[in-house]
C-alpha cells in the first residue's frame, strides 16, 4: 500500500509541475489562438500561487512537501530507494536532476518572472457581475 501511495505521489507531482509549465504555454498559445479560457481569472490565480509556492520554498531551501511524502511511502514500504514500479522510475526521470540547489532557485525565480511578464502581455479577465 505505501508503495502505490509513493507511486500516486509521484504522479500527483508531475501533474503539478505540468500545469505549471504547461499552463504558461498554455496562455501563451491560447493568446495567438484566442481561447477564452486561459483568460480565466482563476485559473491565472491558481497558476501565479503554484509558481509562487515553488519559488518560495526554494528560496526558503525547503524541501518540496511531495517529496518528503513520497520519501516517506518509500520508506515505509520497505525502504527501496527506487522499485521496479515503471510509474517511479520514468517519472523521476523526467522530474529530478542532480544539479547545485541555487540553479533551480535561478531556474524558477525566472520562470516566475516569466509568468508575472505574461500575466500583464495576456491579463486575465475579470468576472463580470451578470444581472439576471
Amino acid at each position: 500500500m505505501h508503495l502505490f501511495l509513493a507511486d500516486l505521489i509521484l504522479v500527483t507531482h508531475a501533474i503539478f509541475v505540468a500545469f505549471v509549465v504547461l499552463g504558461l504555454a498554455a496562455v501563451l498559445l491560447g493568446k495567438y489562438r484566442h481561447w477564452c479560457w486561459v483568460r480565466n481569472l482563476r485559473f491565472r490565480l491558481a497558476h501565479l500561487a503554484a509558481i509562487g509556492f515553488v519559488i518560495a520554498e526554494s528560496w526558503l531551501g525547503m524541501v518540496c512537501p511531495l517529496t518528503v511524502w513520497e520519501s516517506r511511502s518509500r520508506e515505509a514500504a520497505g525502504g527501496e530507494t527506487y522499485s521496479s514500479s515503471f510509474i517511479q522510475h520514468w517519472l523521476h526521470e523526467i522530474l529530478f536532476y542532480d544539479f547545485d540547489p541555487w540553479i533551480f532557485t535561478v531556474a524558477y525565480t525566472t520562470f516566475g518572472i516569466l509568468v508575472l511578464v505574461v500575466w500583464l502581455l495576456v491579463p486575465p479577465e475579470h468576472p463580470r457581475n451578470k444581472k439576471i
